[in-house]
């Protein structure tokens, strides 16, 4: 019984934590998105605004869960490496909004984005020995910080910045 509390708890402290992160990201998102980031041009492709919150919180439930099933797993040094790069792309993932909507730098973020993918791509490859779901899980939020980093390329450009 002892065991199942603990599990329980780790997986609701890995959802405040990611949830924190994004918390934070949105205060930051909060100081730009309705007047900075208005004036911007951007892409065909950019979707409508109220798309953005509804799959990032399906998303930042995805990438806790998914931290949590590594969690779980026996204690090795592949898992606390695989834990580790965990923080490391949700730190980077916060990054992005600072710099895009707090410092208004679409091309320091891009930057940023670009790391974040590769950060994405290494929990990815770090998760698969330990838990291939949690892996699997994580392939949503790969792709769309590809398509998100598609759309920061071209504020980039369109904007010329």
């Amino acid at each position: 019984m002892k065991a199942k509390r603990q599990r329980v708890l780790a997986l609701f402290l890995f959802f405040l934590l990611v949830f924190s992160v994004a918390y934070l990201g949105s205060l930051f998102t909060q100081t730009s998105v309705q007047s900075w980031y208005l004036a911007l041009q951007k892409a065909s492709w950019n979707p409508p605004a109220w798309v953005f919150a509804p799959v990032w919180i399906v998303l930042y439930g995805i990438i806790a869960y998914a931290g949590w099933l590594v969690y779980i797993k026996d204690y090795s040094y592949q898992r606390t490496r695989a834990l580790r790069v965990f923080v490391l792309q949700l730190l980077m993932n916060l990054l992005w909004s600072f710099l895009f909507f707090y410092l208004r730098s679409p091309i320091a973020a891009f930057f940023d984005i670009l790391v974040l993918v590769i950060f994405i791509i290494w929990m990815i490859y770090s998760f698969w020995p330990i838990s291939r779901k949690a892996a699997l899980l994580l392939i949503p939020y790969l792709l769309w910080v590809i398509y998100a980093a598609t759309l920061n390329a071209a504020i980039c450009f369109m904007n010329k910045i």
